[in-house]
């Protein structure tokens, strides 16, 4: 018989792995942040004691929510059970106002049936890097003449949370706590004179199907120059495989990363239920993740 639970911390290692497998790419602790963002928005599917299969459905607030994570297992697609999990999911969200989802290509004309429309498209992004001064002593962060860039301990994280509000979809402050203050990886902030931020950007390490790499995310910034600014200081302390997450509305990040040496690596379709927000994105440059929004 089929069960769907949700998710418990045992179940940790089923859906990195599982997510890892299918090239998602998770970061290091991605997956207990999802979980504590909303104690009852992971969910597994469950048959004869083994795990098959998971979704995440998120929800931020009344107003907004995300799915992602979901995946059924190789050998045991095609029965019925990420139906079941989707199904769930939905039911799950059946009161916020507004659902937003990253969808395969293949599977788009399955989510428009239930309702979700296109927004854009998400491209992944990948380079090598080569340049690694984390073990420099002498290393300083990269400036302009308006603008410091600090690590997380030199800016409060209500100046952080107050610029994230004005420019994401919708107010995150608990998810973006758990993102920013934990211990995998690192955050580098645009601050004013002011103790103002006008920008920021976490690099966490990641696991590739194969090996460890590192992942740009959230990267959000107030113009392409400033942009620029934080995604050197982030790449200038990392070596190996760097993945971004860029959204369709933001031009800019193609540039930027263009030119950084990144080479697109696959895409998705950014699909909303509910009113579609407009122009939310422009700011921002690199998603946190793809699972979560």
């Amino acid at each position: 018989m089929l069960e769907i639970k949700p998710f418990t911390s045992s179940d940790l290692d089923f859906v990195t792995g599982l997510a890892r497998e299918q090239g998602f790419a998770p970061g290091v602790g991605d997956i207990e942040i999802y979980a504590n963002t909303d104690r009852q928005g992971i969910w597994l599917a469950w048959q004869n004691n083994q795990p098959l299969g998971c979704i995440a459905a998120v929800t931020y607030n009344p107003g907004y929510a995300f799915i992602g994570l979901f995946v059924v297992k190789q050998d045991h697609r095609g029965q019925g059970i990420g139906h079941r999990l989707w199904r769930h999911a939905l039911q799950t969200l059946n009161s916020v106002e507004c659902i937003g989802l990253e969808a395969a290509v293949q599977m788009v004309g399955f989510y428009e049936k239930a309702g979700f429309q296109k927004d854009c498209v998400t491209t992944r992004r990948q380079m090598l890097c080569l340049s690694d001064q984390s073990n420099n002593p002498n290393t300083t962060l990269l400036h302009r003449s308006d603008i410091n860039v600090v690590s997380l301990r030199d800016i409060s994280l209500e100046a952080i949370q107050r610029y994230d509000e004005r420019h994401e979809i919708s107010p995150r402050p608990h998810f973006l706590e758990l993102w920013l203050r934990h211990k995998a990886g690192e955050v580098f902030v645009a601050m004013d004179s002011k103790g103002e931020c006008h920008g920021y950007v976490r690099i966490r390490p990641c696991l590739l199907p194969i090996g460890d790499g590192w992942r740009v995310g959230p990267w959000l910034a107030e113009d392409a120059g400033m942009a620029s600014l934080l995604l050197n200081n982030a790449m200038d302390r990392h070596k190996g495989v760097v993945l971004i997450d860029t959204p369709g509305h933001n031009h800019s990040a193609k540039t930027l990363t263009t030119a950084k040496g990144f080479k697109p690596m696959g895409s998705t379709v950014r699909m909303y239920k509910g009113v579609m927000p407009k122009g939310h994105d422009r700011n921002i440059y690199g998603l946190a993740c793809l699972e979560l929004g």
